[in-house]
Protein backbone atom coordinates (compact mmCIF):
# COMPACT_ATOMS: atom_id res chain seq x y z
CA UNK A 1 0.00 0.00 0.00
CA UNK A 2 1.49 3.36 -0.97
CA UNK A 3 1.53 6.64 0.97
CA UNK A 4 -1.40 8.08 -0.96
CA UNK A 5 -3.56 5.08 -0.02
CA UNK A 6 -2.52 5.32 3.62
CA UNK A 7 -3.46 9.01 3.71
CA UNK A 8 -6.77 8.25 2.06
CA UNK A 9 -7.54 5.53 4.60
CA UNK A 10 -6.62 7.89 7.42
CA UNK A 11 -9.13 10.44 6.16
CA UNK A 12 -11.80 7.74 5.87
CA UNK A 13 -11.08 6.62 9.41
CA UNK A 14 -11.30 10.16 10.81
CA UNK A 15 -14.54 10.87 9.00
CA UNK A 16 -16.19 7.56 9.92
CA UNK A 17 -19.58 7.52 11.55
CA UNK A 18 -19.30 7.41 15.33
CA UNK A 19 -22.19 5.61 16.94
CA UNK A 20 -23.04 4.75 20.51
CA UNK A 21 -23.81 1.08 21.10
CA UNK A 22 -26.01 -0.29 23.83
CA UNK A 23 -24.53 0.68 27.20
CA UNK A 24 -23.42 -2.02 29.61
CA UNK A 25 -24.58 -2.50 33.18
CA UNK A 26 -21.18 -1.52 34.57
CA UNK A 27 -18.07 0.41 33.73
CA UNK A 28 -15.23 -2.07 34.21
CA UNK A 29 -12.57 -2.02 36.86
CA UNK A 30 -11.25 1.42 35.94
CA UNK A 31 -14.48 3.21 35.05
CA UNK A 32 -13.48 4.03 31.47
CA UNK A 33 -15.60 3.65 28.34
CA UNK A 34 -14.05 1.42 25.67
CA UNK A 35 -14.18 2.12 21.94
CA UNK A 36 -14.72 -0.85 19.63
CA UNK A 37 -14.19 -0.46 15.88
CA UNK A 38 -16.11 -2.24 13.12
CA UNK A 39 -16.89 -2.12 9.41
CA UNK A 40 -20.69 -1.82 9.31
CA UNK A 41 -21.04 -3.10 5.74
CA UNK A 42 -20.98 -6.84 6.32
CA UNK A 43 -24.49 -8.14 7.01
CA UNK A 44 -25.52 -10.18 8.90
CA UNK A 45 -22.51 -9.55 11.15
CA UNK A 46 -22.64 -5.75 11.14
CA UNK A 47 -24.56 -3.29 8.99
CA UNK A 48 -26.35 0.02 9.29
CA UNK A 49 -30.08 0.50 9.86
CA UNK A 50 -30.30 4.25 9.50
CA UNK A 51 -27.58 5.41 11.88
CA UNK A 52 -27.70 2.32 14.09
CA UNK A 53 -25.18 -0.53 13.79
CA UNK A 54 -26.93 -3.92 13.96
CA UNK A 55 -25.93 -7.52 13.46
CA UNK A 56 -24.71 -10.73 15.04
CA UNK A 57 -21.36 -9.25 16.06
CA UNK A 58 -23.12 -6.24 17.58
CA UNK A 59 -25.43 -8.35 19.76
CA UNK A 60 -22.59 -10.66 20.77
CA UNK A 61 -20.36 -7.73 21.70
CA UNK A 62 -23.14 -6.22 23.82
CA UNK A 63 -23.54 -9.49 25.74
CA UNK A 64 -19.78 -9.79 26.24
CA UNK A 65 -19.35 -6.21 27.41
CA UNK A 66 -22.23 -6.56 29.87
CA UNK A 67 -20.66 -9.74 31.22
CA UNK A 68 -17.27 -8.01 31.51
CA UNK A 69 -18.82 -4.93 33.12
CA UNK A 70 -17.58 -2.39 30.55
CA UNK A 71 -19.30 0.67 29.13
CA UNK A 72 -18.46 0.95 25.45
CA UNK A 73 -19.27 2.58 22.15
CA UNK A 74 -18.90 1.30 18.60
CA UNK A 75 -17.06 3.25 15.93
CA UNK A 76 -17.82 2.51 12.28
CA UNK A 77 -14.29 2.85 10.96
CA UNK A 78 -14.50 0.84 7.75
CA UNK A 79 -12.39 -2.27 7.13
CA UNK A 80 -8.80 -1.24 6.44
CA UNK A 81 -8.92 1.86 8.68
CA UNK A 82 -9.92 -0.43 11.55
CA UNK A 83 -6.53 -2.15 11.46
CA UNK A 84 -4.75 1.20 11.35
CA UNK A 85 -6.81 2.40 14.33
CA UNK A 86 -5.86 -0.74 16.26
CA UNK A 87 -2.16 -0.28 15.49
CA UNK A 88 -2.35 3.34 16.64
CA UNK A 89 -4.42 2.33 19.70
CA UNK A 90 -7.19 4.70 18.64
CA UNK A 91 -9.68 1.94 19.46
CA UNK A 92 -9.53 -0.57 22.30
CA UNK A 93 -10.80 -3.51 20.26
CA UNK A 94 -12.45 -4.47 17.00
CA UNK A 95 -15.20 -6.87 16.00
CA UNK A 96 -15.98 -7.24 12.32
CA UNK A 97 -16.01 -10.90 11.23
CA UNK A 98 -12.21 -10.83 11.46
CA UNK A 99 -10.49 -14.14 10.80
CA UNK A 100 -7.81 -15.19 13.25
CA UNK A 101 -4.66 -16.09 11.32
CA UNK A 102 -0.93 -16.28 11.93
CA UNK A 103 -0.15 -13.21 9.85
CA UNK A 104 -2.52 -10.97 11.79
CA UNK A 105 -1.33 -12.40 15.12
CA UNK A 106 2.11 -10.92 14.42
CA UNK A 107 0.60 -7.44 14.78
CA UNK A 108 -2.55 -7.88 16.86
CA UNK A 109 -3.95 -9.97 19.70
CA UNK A 110 -7.17 -11.98 19.46
CA UNK A 111 -9.82 -13.40 21.73
CA UNK A 112 -10.64 -17.06 21.56
CA UNK A 113 -12.78 -17.95 18.49
CA UNK A 114 -16.44 -16.97 18.46
CA UNK A 115 -17.55 -18.02 14.95
CA UNK A 116 -16.62 -20.71 12.41
CA UNK A 117 -16.74 -19.62 8.77
CA UNK A 118 -15.64 -20.74 5.32
CA UNK A 119 -15.32 -18.83 2.06
CA UNK A 120 -18.05 -19.37 -0.53
CA UNK A 121 -18.62 -18.37 -4.15
CA UNK A 122 -21.53 -16.17 -5.26
CA UNK A 123 -22.41 -16.17 -8.98
CA UNK A 124 -25.34 -15.64 -11.32
CA UNK A 125 -27.75 -18.46 -12.16
CA UNK A 126 -26.59 -20.53 -15.11
CA UNK A 127 -22.91 -20.12 -14.28
CA UNK A 128 -20.46 -22.82 -15.32
CA UNK A 129 -18.59 -22.37 -12.03
CA UNK A 130 -18.85 -25.45 -9.82
CA UNK A 131 -15.77 -25.09 -7.61
CA UNK A 132 -12.98 -22.65 -6.76
CA UNK A 133 -10.76 -24.20 -9.42
CA UNK A 134 -13.26 -23.04 -12.05
CA UNK A 135 -12.45 -19.44 -11.12
CA UNK A 136 -9.07 -19.68 -12.84
CA UNK A 137 -8.86 -17.11 -15.64
CA UNK A 138 -12.16 -15.50 -14.62
CA UNK A 139 -12.68 -12.06 -13.10
CA UNK A 140 -13.61 -12.43 -9.44
CA UNK A 141 -14.35 -9.71 -6.88
CA UNK A 142 -13.34 -9.74 -3.22
CA UNK A 143 -13.19 -7.34 -0.32
CA UNK A 144 -9.64 -6.07 -0.12
CA UNK A 145 -7.55 -7.48 2.72
CA UNK A 146 -9.80 -10.45 3.44
CA UNK A 147 -9.14 -14.16 3.51
CA UNK A 148 -11.19 -14.48 0.31
CA UNK A 149 -8.52 -12.49 -1.48
CA UNK A 150 -5.82 -14.49 0.27
CA UNK A 151 -7.38 -17.82 -0.75
CA UNK A 152 -7.63 -16.83 -4.41
CA UNK A 153 -4.07 -15.51 -4.52
CA UNK A 154 -2.86 -18.72 -2.91
CA UNK A 155 -4.53 -20.75 -5.67
CA UNK A 156 -3.87 -18.51 -8.68
CA UNK A 157 -1.20 -16.03 -7.64
CA UNK A 158 -1.66 -12.27 -7.63
CA UNK A 159 -3.68 -11.51 -10.73
CA UNK A 160 -5.45 -8.57 -12.31
CA UNK A 161 -8.48 -10.85 -12.55
CA UNK A 162 -8.89 -10.61 -8.78
CA UNK A 163 -10.77 -7.35 -8.38
CA UNK A 164 -10.43 -5.84 -4.91
CA UNK A 165 -13.07 -3.56 -3.39
CA UNK A 166 -13.36 -1.54 -0.21
CA UNK A 167 -16.27 -3.64 1.06
CA UNK A 168 -18.43 -6.61 0.14
CA UNK A 169 -21.34 -4.46 -0.99
CA UNK A 170 -19.19 -3.06 -3.80
CA UNK A 171 -17.78 -6.50 -4.60
CA UNK A 172 -21.29 -7.91 -5.03
CA UNK A 173 -22.38 -4.87 -7.05
CA UNK A 174 -19.54 -5.63 -9.47
CA UNK A 175 -21.09 -9.06 -10.04
CA UNK A 176 -24.55 -7.59 -10.59
CA UNK A 177 -23.10 -5.08 -13.06
CA UNK A 178 -21.39 -7.82 -15.06
CA UNK A 179 -17.89 -6.58 -14.22
CA UNK A 180 -16.94 -9.96 -12.72
CA UNK A 181 -18.23 -13.52 -12.94
CA UNK A 182 -18.16 -14.32 -9.23
CA UNK A 183 -17.62 -13.03 -5.73
CA UNK A 184 -15.68 -14.86 -3.02
CA UNK A 185 -16.62 -14.00 0.57
CA UNK A 186 -17.56 -15.61 3.87
CA UNK A 187 -20.41 -18.11 3.61
CA UNK A 188 -22.78 -16.36 6.02
CA UNK A 189 -22.51 -13.09 4.08
CA UNK A 190 -22.94 -14.76 0.69
CA UNK A 191 -25.91 -16.85 1.81
CA UNK A 192 -27.58 -13.88 3.50
CA UNK A 193 -27.35 -11.75 0.37
CA UNK A 194 -28.65 -14.49 -1.94
CA UNK A 195 -31.54 -15.26 0.42
CA UNK A 196 -32.56 -11.61 0.79
CA UNK A 197 -32.31 -10.82 -2.94
CA UNK A 198 -34.10 -13.62 -4.83
CA UNK A 199 -34.83 -11.24 -7.71
CA UNK A 200 -31.09 -11.05 -8.48
CA UNK A 201 -31.12 -14.76 -9.45
CA UNK A 202 -27.88 -15.69 -7.75
CA UNK A 203 -26.44 -19.05 -6.68
CA UNK A 204 -24.04 -19.93 -3.88
CA UNK A 205 -21.31 -22.50 -4.43
CA UNK A 206 -19.61 -24.39 -1.60
CA UNK A 207 -16.09 -25.81 -1.98
CA UNK A 208 -14.77 -27.26 1.26
CA UNK A 209 -11.92 -28.94 -0.58
CA UNK A 210 -10.30 -25.66 -1.66
CA UNK A 211 -11.63 -23.32 1.06
CA UNK A 212 -10.66 -24.13 4.64
CA UNK A 213 -12.65 -23.35 7.78
CA UNK A 214 -11.76 -20.07 9.48
CA UNK A 215 -12.53 -18.71 12.92
CA UNK A 216 -13.44 -15.13 13.82
CA UNK A 217 -12.17 -13.43 16.95
CA UNK A 218 -12.39 -10.08 18.70
CA UNK A 219 -9.18 -8.22 17.82
CA UNK A 220 -7.03 -6.02 20.08
CA UNK A 221 -3.92 -3.85 19.81
CA UNK A 222 -0.81 -5.92 20.54
CA UNK A 223 -0.31 -6.26 24.30
CA UNK A 224 -3.39 -4.15 25.00
CA UNK A 225 -5.05 -3.75 28.38
CA UNK A 226 -8.48 -5.34 28.15
CA UNK A 227 -8.32 -8.58 26.18
CA UNK A 228 -8.07 -10.86 29.22
CA UNK A 229 -11.28 -9.54 30.80
CA UNK A 230 -13.16 -9.47 27.48
CA UNK A 231 -11.99 -12.94 26.50
CA UNK A 232 -13.08 -14.34 29.86
CA UNK A 233 -16.51 -12.75 29.37
CA UNK A 234 -16.76 -14.14 25.81
CA UNK A 235 -16.14 -17.68 27.06
CA UNK A 236 -18.82 -17.23 29.73
CA UNK A 237 -21.37 -15.97 27.15
CA UNK A 238 -20.65 -19.00 24.95
CA UNK A 239 -20.92 -21.43 27.87
CA UNK A 240 -24.09 -20.07 29.48
CA UNK A 241 -26.27 -20.28 26.35
CA UNK A 242 -26.50 -16.56 25.54
CA UNK A 243 -24.29 -17.10 22.49
CA UNK A 244 -26.64 -19.79 21.11
CA UNK A 245 -29.60 -17.44 21.63
CA UNK A 246 -27.92 -14.68 19.61
CA UNK A 247 -26.76 -17.11 16.93
CA UNK A 248 -30.27 -18.51 16.41
CA UNK A 249 -31.66 -14.98 16.17
CA UNK A 250 -29.38 -14.14 13.24
CA UNK A 251 -28.85 -17.49 11.51
CA UNK A 252 -31.96 -19.48 12.39
CA UNK A 253 -30.11 -22.56 13.61
CA UNK A 254 -28.12 -23.94 16.52
CA UNK A 255 -24.39 -23.13 16.51
CA UNK A 256 -21.69 -25.79 16.62
CA UNK A 257 -20.20 -24.58 19.88
CA UNK A 258 -17.83 -27.55 20.05
CA UNK A 259 -16.04 -26.30 16.92
CA UNK A 260 -15.09 -23.12 18.80
CA UNK A 261 -13.27 -25.16 21.44
CA UNK A 262 -10.90 -26.90 19.01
Amino acid sequence: MDLKQNLKLGVIGLSAVFLAACGSTGSGSDGEKLTVGTDAAYAPFESLEGEKIVGFDVDLLDAVMKEAGFDYEMKNTGWEPLFIALKNEEVDAGISAITINDDRKKTYDFSSPYFESINMILAKEGTSIKSAKDLEGKKVSVQNGTTGQEALEKMFGKSENIKKFENNTLAIQALLNGEVEAVVADNAVVQEYAKNNPDKKLVTITDQENFESEFYGIIFPKDGEHQEEINKALKKVIEDGKYAEIYKKWFGEEPNVDALKQ
